[in-house]
């Protein structure tokens, strides 16, 4: 007999699952905001975890610091006390360029080509790097990604600066392994799509951020609970999910966000169970429930 997928468990809202764990490891863009504003109920949402004394650590795969997203969201309305902690993928890039742990990244070199937008140049403020103008003279290349403030880029559209960086042999650092998001509503493409076509180059590209099991004992640490206790809460399979299956702890699939359009959900609809499960089994993924929106 083959194995039959258990379907997902559909909920309207987080409550059940706020009272079934202790702490969650919450995506930010999809989840909590679109990149200008939180989605309906997401701050309410985390005002009645932390009354319910849940712990919440905030995992980005933004390009930028955590001061830089902690600002952005103070813009928005998302008070600082609603949470308990925040890493970024730019963080974690600063921390790995910045200490050289690992061999890879002690071997990279201290002349830095910037590919990405100027605002996320604080990944690298601070650094004993130079900042160079062209990948000719750069030692390696660091990937932020497009402009998310601009819709309407596509991959085609970096081939020469791609192909340039390939020519001279650099290693990619891709800050945001997000091959897209939603911003505002909008599609727009990211780091991970820039780092995906640059490795089908032949290009050496390390990616920091989910889905990589590196990123999450930083975040266990800040929550100081048991893995069995923790649930992790994302939009993308292919990053918050998949991730959360990598590190061994439960996830909850939102739906409001990256996969809304492919699923044919409107806002705050809640999906087809059987739907649902087949695409995530389409990935090997099977998440605890999946919800419309991180709302209450």
């Amino acid at each position: 007999m083959h194995d039959v997928q258990p379907r997902l468990s559909v909920l309207a809202g987080f409550a059940p699952l706020a009272e079934r764990y202790d702490g969650f490891i919450l995506d930010l863009w999809g989840v909590v905001h679109d990149g200008v504003q939180p989605y309906p109920g997401a701050v309410d949402c985390l005002a009645r975890m932390k009354a319910a004394g849940k712990r919440s650590v905030l995992l980005s795969n933004a390009p930028r610091r955590a001061a830089a997203a902690q600002a952005a969201m103070r813009a928005m309305g998302i008070a600082d006390d609603l949470y308990d902690g925040i890493l970024t993928s730019g963080e974690a890039t600063h921390l790995a360029l910045r200490d050289r742990d690992d061999p890879w990244f002690a071997a990279l070199g201290t002349r830095v080509f910037h590919l990405g937008p100027e605002r996320d140049r604080n990944v690298i403020e601070g650094l004993p790097l130079t900042r160079v103008g062209t990948p000719a003279e750069a030692d390696f290349v660091l990937n932020t990604g497009p402009d998310d403030h601009q819709s309407g880029q596509s991959v085609a559209d970096f081939a020469s600066v791609l192909g340039a960086c390939h020519a001279a042999k650099l290693p990619m650092i891709c800050a945001n392994p997000d091959l897209e998001v939603i911003r505002g509503g909008v599609r727009v493409i990211c780091a991970g799509a820039l780092a995906q076509e640059y490795a089908a180059m032949g290009g050496d590209v390390r990616s920091l951020g989910k889905p990589d099991p590196a990123i999450y004992p930083r975040v266990f640490a800040l929550l100081g609970l048991a893995p069995d206790r923790i649930l992790a809460v994302g939009d993308a399979l292919r990053t918050d999910i998949a991730g959360a299956k990598a590190v061994g702890i439960a996830s909850a699939w939102v739906l409001g966000g990256i996969h809304a359009e492919e699923l044919g959900l409107a806002e705050g609809e809640l999906p087809d169970a059987a739907a649902a499960t087949a695409r995530a089994a389409a990935d090997g993924l099977s998440p605890t429930a999946v919800l419309p929106a991180f709302r209450w």
